[in-house]
């Protein structure tokens, strides 16, 4: 007698596996879906996700989260838990949109290699062509003992220029938060100065600090992403908000994707916490969800390709599966699948992700696992991915044809393993042997 029990929580919780029926469409989001076992999945083991989200829920280190697994262009799993807003206890639906911070980076990547599809440039291109104030980079260097200086670090001119392809693998040895010898003097260049400053002026006080390593002598996270997005609306003419809307968001029917999202929306707006380490970590408020958000309140002019966007889960998977069938969803193309499959490859060699650990590389916008068993995540190689400084993240698998995406809003969050556990909840929840490596994708239509 415990199987209708079960069904009704399957219902209640949206598994889209309890309608019984094959690419029905869940009417909220628009998406198709199927039961679990019709793709090689197990319904019962998907339903360990939601048990591991709630954990996080009732320690209270999350305020709510919403999860996404697909395989074979059909969701198998679409779950909300907790709250949009603990203060409120307003709960969390699965059209949540949450800050997706540096899950921006794909998207702007994506658009840069559309204009490269159109022949704008090549990969191997300098920057300075389109960006001249970053001719004539200098490094910065420590001071050597003894030697005499103006400034803490010694210049010496760049060994080669920044290409585009070391801004879309992070190699072009840009100043950053994180590390090198000129962190202050980034502080001080990326501070907006004004409300209505673009990213153009924010791009031209960054090139004037110098590199904290020759172009292409190493892998480093930093603001690459934002130049590359600058670059976009030189070459195309628009701003990044503009090609965004009309050439990715409005053909993939992303409707709820944007820089800066209608006040009509503020009622989805996930609120933002942090941990408080005087109360054991637990979650307190930083951003209500009103329309006094930074992601709501205008003026509406600075836009981050490195991580300015807000979005839903459903939103994203769309954009992600579109990568999956190989740059095309419903009929609509963004890229060639030759394009996708060379962004999806490892470019830098063997040069150390410090930010992922042993076992990525970095494509052309995405991490890249080289080695599944030093990853030490379950996955393939090939798998593609990232996230978000507001505890966010996706991954693409081409090998097993999934999409896996979490979201929830904590930052910081690298005291929590949620984003790794999520990852294995969902690869256990595979219990078939496969499809032959020779079989054709599934091109899944999305609406």
């Amino acid at each position: 007698m415990k199987r209708p029990l079960l069904v009704l929580l399957l219902i209640a919780s949206f598994s889209p596996g309890a309608t019984g029926q094959s690419a029905k469409k869940d009417a909220a989001a628009g998406l198709p879906t199927a039961r679990p076992e019709e793709v090689g999945m197990s319904s019962e083991r998907l339903a360990r996700i939601r048990v591991a989200m709630q954990r996080y829920i009732d320690r209270k280190e999350v305020p709510g989260v919403v999860t996404l697994v697909a395989r074979r262009g059909r969701v198998v799993h679409f779950e909300a838990v907790g709250y949009r807003d603990a203060e409120s206890q307003a709960p969390m639906t699965t059209d949540g949109i949450f800050r997706i911070a540096s899950m921006t980076k794909p998207i702007a990547s994506v658009a840069a290699m559309m204009l490269y599809e159109e022949g704008y440039f090549l990969l191997s291109d300098p920057i300075s062509r389109w960006l001249p104030e970053f001719s004539n980079m200098n490094v910065a260097l420590p001071a050597p003992a003894g030697e005499r200086l103006d400034r803490p670090y010694k210049l010496v001119p760049a060994a080669r220029p920044i290409t585009i392809k070391h801004l879309l693998t992070h190699t072009a040895g840009l100043p950053n938060a994180y590390r090198g010898i000129t962190q202050p003097d980034y502080a001080k260049a990326t501070a907006r100065q004004s409300a209505d400053e673009t990213m153009a002026d924010t791009v031209k006080r960054l090139a004037k600090l110098p590199l904290n390593f020759h172009p292409g002598d190493a892998w480093e996270y930093g603001p690459a992403t934002d130049v590359l997005g600058r670059l976009v609306e030189v070459i195309s003419g628009q701003t990044l908000d503009e090609f965004f809307k009309k050439r990715i968001f409005e053909p993939l029917g992303m409707s709820d994707t944007y820089f800066y999202m209608p006040e009509s929306k503020a009622g989805r707006l996930a609120a933002l916490y942090q941990p408080d380490p005087a109360n054991g970590n637990k979650i307190k408020l930083v951003e209500a969800p009103t329309k006094e958000s930074r992601w709501i309140k205008e003026p509406h002019v600075f836009f981050s390709g490195a991580g300015g966007l807000v979005s839903t889960a459903a939103d994203y998977f769309k954009f992600h599966q579109m990568m999956l069938n190989g740059g095309e969803l419903n009929g609509v193309r963004l890229l060639g699948r030759k394009t996708v499959e060379l962004m999806t490859a490892n470019h830098i060699g063997d040069l150390p992700v410090w930010l992922t650990g042993p076992g990525y590389g970095f494509g052309l916008g995405y991490s890249v696992v080289k080695d599944v068993g030093q990853s030490a995540q379950p996955g393939s190689v090939g798998n593609y991915g990232w996230g978000g400084a507001f505890c966010t993240y996706f991954w693409v698998d081409p090998a097993e044809e999934m999409i896996g995406i979490v979201m929830t809003q904590v930052r910081p969050y690298t005291h929590l393993n949620i984003r790794q556990e999520f990852q294995v909840l969902a690869n256990q929840a595979i219990v078939d042997g496969g499809r032959p490596k020779s079989a054709s994708v599934a091109r899944a239509a999305v609406q």
